[in-house]
Order: C-alpha cells, then structure tokens, then sequence
C-alpha cells in the first residue's frame, strides 16, 4: 500500500510553508495532505481552539488512512499538537510520526517570555513584520522564501494560540506512542531545551539534529527535510510490504 501523508504547520504561518515537501512527495508518488488550522492561512478569519485544531488534523489523518498506511509530520505548534493527537488514549491511525522543532514543553516560564516577546512585536507599527520579513530573507534559501508566508501571517491568532498550548499534556502523549517517531531538530532551534527529556520518555524514538540550521528546518533546509522524509517513508513501506 503507498504510503499517505499529512503534513501540519508552525504558528502564524500555513500550508504554504510545506510546498517544498509537498512537490518532493507528489514526485514520488505519495499523496499528500497539508491542512490549514483553524486561524491560519485559507481559515485566517476562523478563532483558533484546540478543539478545531485537532478536528482538522483528525479529518486528514482519517481520510488518508482509508487509502493507506500514514505517516503525520507536524512542524513547532503543528508538532506539539501532533504529539498530543498521536498520543492520544485511543490511538489514531498513525503509522509513524516525524515531529520537528517541536521538542519543548509549552509552559512556565518559557512560555511566558515567548508571549511576552510575541506582543512586544505585534506593538510595532507594522506589528513586528519588517523585522521578521529582513530575519527571513537572511536564512531562508530563495527556492521556500515565498513558500512561509504565502498563505499570510495569523497574528491575530496567535497569542490565543500560545495560552492554548499550556494544557497539553506532552509527556504523557509521548509515553504511549507506540510507532515510529523521528524528532527533527535544527542545531541552533530554541525549542530544543527538553530534547533529552523527550529522548527519554519516547519509547519508540529517533533524534536527527540538522546542523546549521534554526527553528525554521523544513524551510531552510528543504532537501534535508525531503531526505528524511523519505528515511520514515521507507521505513514505514518496509513494514507494510
């Protein structure tokens, strides 16, 4: 059976940002689905809730899963709500999960600062976007640099979308993923502080760590991103031969 997959995205950005994977997957002849989550990007004038979030990753998971085995690649936010859906009491029909800069605990006060530092850009006069715009075209090769802002910035999302977070209960959800599991780190990624601790309590894990590279891995280093997509994606074909 081919292999499914689905795809979820950071915070403030959109599908758009996966179209790099998205064109590398269709080459090879994995259908794929990068879903919009409710306040970004087609679904901008939408609140985001978590109860929203998770329906639209549940509705692409299950759609796919009718047609084969899927593998569920959530980015920053996506993957940390990724984690929390494929660790679900009940588990859905994930085939294997790669989660990528995604391995911090959204509580406390890291969390605190991120918002805090969040507001502080959205109180410039253009809501912090000529700062992030010149951060952007410094690291980001030209081929994704339009990609992660082509569905537009959900700034109005997201501060509800921080507070959100707070509630998940990552490391129990980790404790019972019981299929493979890749975390994609950049080297300089600020969201690695609880690596290890993820490391640990993942039963079923592997750690790839991108050298050189920030947060933003699937975009600044999208043919890394591709080859590893392909290491989960003949990994999962190898046990559903």
């Amino acid at each position: 059976m081919v292999v499914q997959v689905v795809l979820v995205h950071g915070i403030r950005t959109s599908a758009t940002m996966w179209r790099a994977q998205v064109e590398y997957l269709t080459n090879r002849g994995n259908p794929v689905t990068a879903v919009d989550l409710p306040g970004h990007g087609s679904r901008m004038t939408e609140d985001f809730t978590l109860e929203g979030a998770f329906a639209t990753i549940d509705s692409a998971v299950r759609g796919a899963a009718e047609r084969g085995p899927v593998l569920l690649s959530g980015h920053s936010m996506g993957g940390l709500l990724c984690i929390e859906y494929a660790g679900a009491e009940e588990p859905p029909p994930v085939a294997g999960f790669i989660a990528a800069s995604c391995t911090a605990i959204p509580r406390g006060v890291g969390l605190a600062t991120y918002r805090v530092l969040a507001r502080g850009f959205d109180s410039l006069p253009d809501r912090g976007m000529w700062l992030t715009d010149r951060m952007l075209d410094r690291i980001l090769p030209d081929e994704t640099r339009a990609d992660f802002g082509a569905g537009g910035y959900a700034l109005d999302a997201q501060d509800v979308a921080l507070r959100s977070l707070s509630v998940l209960d990552l490391l129990a959800a980790l404790h019972r993923i019981e299929v493979p599991l890749w975390f994609v780190n950049g080297q300089w990624d600020q969201l690695r502080v609880n690596e290890k601790l993820f490391m640990r309590v993942a039963q079923h894990a592997e750690l790839i760590v991108v050298p050189r590279t920030t947060h933003h891995v699937t975009v600044m280093r999208p043919r890394v991103f591709d080859a590893l997509l392909e290491v989960a994606l003949t990994t999962l074909e190898a046990s559903h031969r």
